[in-house]
């Protein structure tokens, strides 16, 4: 096992090798979830006019100060029809939630207030000056600084710019993440099999997580373990413009592992390869022109639980981010015996306690090849190298994968 690199400097070397995504302006209506490139300043003030925060009546407040006192109807004022007078003294003029306050008007009495008999309106309190009353600007007003570059446009952040006069806004491109499968074994689902040959199902859960992240991601397929066929998928890959290729199986020593010397070939610089790592030891990380290449195990949870820990976090370092993975802290229920020399990702349940403690209970099998355990997984537990064997009762870190 020696020579293996520990994970957190293999991240530290993948993150080292990010460049951040090109910014491209895109319409507001499809910018949800893409991450903000530049400060966003008001076009305008919000709201653009005194308005009426409340259905009633637009009075002057010196009028009612010895209410209940009768005061004159002249018109109304809905939201979109703006009353075009002024209101003089001993006037009033019916108001709508929203409407622009008319000129003249200094506050707004609530119609539960009012009696109305025809024109002539009895207004039975008085009231502060601007009751009732959302002043020009209250929200922002204009070259206010409302979003910072960095901010995901969650949907609380598209409703303010658009309200800010965004029809467009600047974002980070997508990182174009290609994923290739290899293997003589593999056939898609719904395909015919040979009695030798199983289902590819690592793209699938890979294009998710690309998503989620940030990314776009690019099926390239499934290739056969044939140094030609790979060399026309990484070609493939260049001409898709991937800033990330990441290839699944056929990285490790056997003879049908022909991934890493056909990257090789075509002039890849090899970052380095194995990490301390359970599941996913035989995992490489290189260089192919302007792409990184992300070589995960080809083995289902390998690649899965690889991809959460350092192909996310690539994404989001290319999108201007930081990633902070969500660690807890949780109770062990089993024992668990002595780790070796590699960082341990187990998967397993939570359950609550009644006082909200957070208990974690590890499958009993970790085969890297079983994705029905990582499927109703909600979290790792992370284990470190060499970590003594710990009781049941015992604190743990795990990390949360959903």
């Amino acid at each position: 096992m020696s020579g293996l690199l520990p994970v957190a400097e293999a991240l530290s070397r993948i993150l080292g090798a990010a460049v951040k995504a090109d910014v491209e302006t895109v319409s507001l209506s499809k910018s949800g979830g893409r991450v903000l490139a530049e400060d966003l300043y008001a076009k305008r003030q919000q709201p653009p006019f005194a308005a009426s925060a409340m259905d009633g009546y637009a009075v002057r407040a010196a009028d009612i100060a010895e209410a209940p006192v009768t005061l004159k109807l002249i018109g109304q004022s809905a939201a979109g029809h703006a009353f075009s007078g002024s209101v003089g003294t001993g006037e009033t003029v019916r108001i709508f939630t929203g409407a622009p306050v008319p000129a003249g008007a200094d506050s707004v009495v609530i119609q539960e207030n009012t009696v109305a008999s025809g024109s002539e309106i009895k207004i039975n309190e008085n009231l502060d000056l601007g009751k009732n009353i959302r002043k020009a600007g209250l929200d922002f007003n204009q070259g206010d600084l409302l979003l910072k570059a960095g901010r995901v446009l969650d949907p609380s952040a598209l409703a303010l710019a658009a309200a800010a006069n965004y029809p467009q806004v600047p974002v980070y491109r997508q990182p174009r993440v290609a994923i290739l499968a290899t293997g003589d074994e593999l056939v898609n689902p719904g395909e015919e099999l040979r009695p030798d040959q199983i289902i590819a199902s690592n793209s699938f859960g890979l294009m998710e997580i690309v998503r989620l992240a940030g990314g776009l991601p690019i099926d390239l397929g499934i290739v056969e373990d044939r140094l030609e066929a790979l060399s026309d998928a990484f070609d493939h890959a260049v001409s898709a413009k991937a800033d990330i290729l990441v290839t699944l199986g056929g990285a490790s020593v056997g003879d049908h592992d022909l991934v890493q010397p056909a990257l090789v070939a075509k002039g890849m610089q090899l970052a380095f390869w194995k990490i301390a790592l359970r599941p996913g030891k035989p995992l490489m990380f290189g260089h192919l022109k302007n792409m990184n290449i992300l070589g995960l195990p080809g083995n289902p949870v390998s690649s899965l639980i690889c991809a959460h820990i350092f192909l996310v976090p690539l994404i989001r370092a290319m999108l201007g981010l930081t990633h902070y993975p969500d660690l807890r802290a949780a109770i062990l229920s089993h024992d668990m015996g002595i780790n070796d020399q590699r960082q341990d990702y187990v998967r397993a349940t939570l359950e609550r306690n009644s006082d909200g403690t957070l208990v974690a209970t590890p499958y009993p099998i970790q085969d890297s090849s079983m994705l029905k355990f990582l499927s109703d997984a909600e979290c790792l537990i992370i284990r470190e190298p060499h970590a003594p064997a710990i009781k049941a009762g015992t604190i743990c870190k795990v990390m949360m994968l959903r």
